[in-house]
Parts: structure tokens; sequence; C-alpha cells
């Protein structure tokens, strides 16, 4: 693959680093000094300013407003914003944009993506591990009524923004052994939320569903529309891991270079430098998988037999990994310094325990990434 970017995905990062530079790091308070959740609504004038900057269209069609552009611009986004730790469900409502595009009916495409892209509504995805393969991420069951709509029955856990979302798109079964979505308002009768706090601080809910009727034209039945934003999401997710690794890189490498020891900065220190090294490597090893699995995510007949989910999870154990031991390593050369509440570093970690959560456990993805190598020989 050809890791140049295009001239729109490089304006999409410069109009990303316009609108997060007023951004603080430690503008909430941290999930260590709070009972429950951080705070109770996303930033909202975040979001405004990302919907002036077109940055909440750039996957739409142009037709709707938008840009037209793909994964990687997402992820080029994406990192920007975690570098920043941006309060905002641009991942969750970025990708339910982007699956309504691809697999939607019309109604949703010509009248709620033109809203999407303006910053009038917002969409949170649901799924328990949404990033991994746990079977309870299709625990609500799907059944088609005769009138051709749908009832929905289950419960999801920790969804992300569902309190302040106007839509949840939710994967269900329908007993059948295939996947489905139900694109659901947040004010449904048949809707529940109960409150629950992430590792991040942030609020999350557990959502019940009880006999809610879904019509026809809210759902997408397609033939793997949902293992297809299950990969997305993966590979947003990943681009918030690099984002954040790469942030707090940086904030080590400048307190490893003023901090003094023995009458010399910490940064020379032979120890200190094969750390800072080695989390270098992890950041670049994580950037290489992200865009082959983004690549791989627009153009899904390219790089040989096996399929794009090979690629995502590939991705996925480095970055699970990765930005752990970047974290880890940040917190080790800054002392007490990174526990500090008044730093920010604090923060990025409960973020970065946050995303590796999300992303599940490396060698989870090892097996999956055996699985697909023997049912799809390279030889």
């Amino acid at each position: 693959m050809d890791f140049t970017f295009t001239e729109e995905q490089q304006a999409a990062v410069e109009a990303a680093k316009a609108v997060f530079s007023g951004v603080a790091p430690d503008s909430v308070p941290s999930p260590a000094l709070t009972a429950g959740a951080v705070a109770d609504d996303f930033d909202r004038p975040l979001w405004r300013r990302l919907a002036e900057a077109d940055l909440l269209s750039l996957l739409l069609a142009p037709e709707r407003g938008g840009a037209g552009l793909d994964t990687i611009a997402l992820c080029l986004v994406l990192r920007e914003s975690a570098k920043v730790l941006a309060r905002v469900p641009l991942l969750e409502t970025s990708a339910a944009a982007l699956a309504l595009e691809t697999y939607g009916g019309d109604v949703a495409r010509s009248e709620l993506l033109p809203r999407v892209g303006r910053g009038e509504a917002v969409i949170t995805v649901a799924s328990n591990g949404r990033t991994g393969h746990d079977p309870a991420e299709l625990s609500v069951e799907a059944r088609r009524e005769d009138d051709g709509g749908w009832v929905l029955d289950g419960v999801h856990t920790a969804v992300p923004w569902a309190q302040a979302a106007d839509f949840a798109l939710l994967p269900a079964h329908t007993g059948e052994g295939r996947a489905v979505l139900a694109l659901v308002p947040r004010d449904h009768e048949r809707l529940t939320l109960d409150d629950q706090v992430s590792t991040s601080g942030e609020r999350y809910a557990r959502l019940r569903l009880d006999a809610a009727h879904v019509p026809a034209q809210d759902m997408i039945t397609a033939d793997g529309c949902w293992e297809w934003l299950r990969c997305l999401l993966a590979a947003g997710t990943c681009a918030l891991a690099l984002g954040l690794g790469e942030a707090v890189l940086s904030m080590t490498s400048d307190y490893a270079g003023k901090r003094e020891q023995f009458g010399f900065p910490i940064a020379t220190f032979q120890a200190v430098a094969v750390q800072t090294a080695d989390r270098y490597i992890d950041l670049r090893a994580m950037e290489a998988t992200l865009w082959q699995a983004a690549w791989r995510l627009g153009d899904p007949t390219a790089g040989g037999p096996l399929p794009a989910a090979a690629d995502i999870a590939v991705a996925k154990i480095w970055a699970a990994e990765g930005v752990r031991r970047v974290v880890q390593s940040a917190q080790h050369l800054h002392g007490g310094f990174g526990a500090d509440t008044d730093y920010a570093l604090h923060r990025y970690h409960a973020w970065a325990k946050q995303l590796e959560l999300s992303l599940g456990p490396a060698a989870a993805h090892e097996e999956t990434l055996g699985d697909l190598i023997a049912a799809h020989p390279l030889g």
C-alpha cells in the first residue's frame, strides 16, 4: 500500500488540529477525584466547532453535504482528537453515519445524515466488548413482525454517550445466525437506560429493550453489516490509542529533558533512553498496522487472500499492548509527578486503560488471526 495521504486527507488533519488546539485534556475532574462520572454530558461547544469545520460530515456523500472521504480520513481526525482527550462521540457517530450511508435506507440517508453532518443529531453504537467478539454484543434478539417491522428484546451494557445521543445503532441477532442493526431513538418508549461509569470516568449506560418495535425503514439487514461496523469501530479505537500514545510520549520526552538528577537531565541516562526508544517503536508499529487496516477497510478485495478482519486483528494486537506500555513507561519515568491530579498524565492513563479494555486482550486477537490464517491459507 501507499502510505502517502491525499490532499483531502491532509486538509482534514489540518482542520482537526485547528479545532482541537484549544482543548485542554484536564478540563474536567479526574475520575480519581469523583465519586461517579466526571461530567454529565460531552463537550457540546467542541461538537459545534467540529460541525462548523465540516469534520462531522467527512464520510458522508456530497449530495448529503459531506466530503465523501474514507476510513483513513476518519482515523486521522480521531488520532488528533485523542491527543487532547476530546470528550465527543466522534467515533461512534461517524461510524454509525457511515454504516447508514453504506447500508441504510433512503429515509435515513436523506433525512438523518444531513442532520448528523450539521451537528444536530448524535448517534451512538452499542456493543459489549465493541471491538472484540464477545457473544454478549449480540445479546439483543430481533424478531420480524407480519407488518415488516421488527421487535427487539435484550440488554446492551457499557454503551458510550447513550444518555446524550439522539439515536443508538444496536446490533441484534435474528435467531438464525444472522446479525442485523437497529436504529433506535433514545426516547423510545420501550427503551430504558441505567447509568454506568467507564474506567476513564465517562458516563456509560446499560440499555434495555423490552418488546421495542422498530419499523423496517430503521433496520439494516444486509449480510455482513455488523461485522463491517465492528471492524470500523476497531480501526477507530486503534486510531484513538495511537493519538493518545503519541501525546503521552511527547509529554514524557519533554519532562525527561528538563528533570535533572545528579546534575544531568534524566533523558541522558541510558535506561531512560532505552525505554523511550522502545515506546517509540511501539507507536510506529501501531501506526503502520492502523493504516494497513484502515486501507483494507476501504478496499476489502486488496491485500491478498486474508480478509480485512486479519489486518484489524493485527492492529488491535499492537494498539492494546502498545498503548498500555507507553503509558506505563510514562508513569514510571515521571515518578510521583505522574500521579499528581494537577498534571494531565493521570487523565491519559485512565483513558488508555479504557481503550485497552475496549480493544480486548492481544492473545484473543492472536487467536482470531490464527483462525483466519487457517481458514484462508496463504500459500
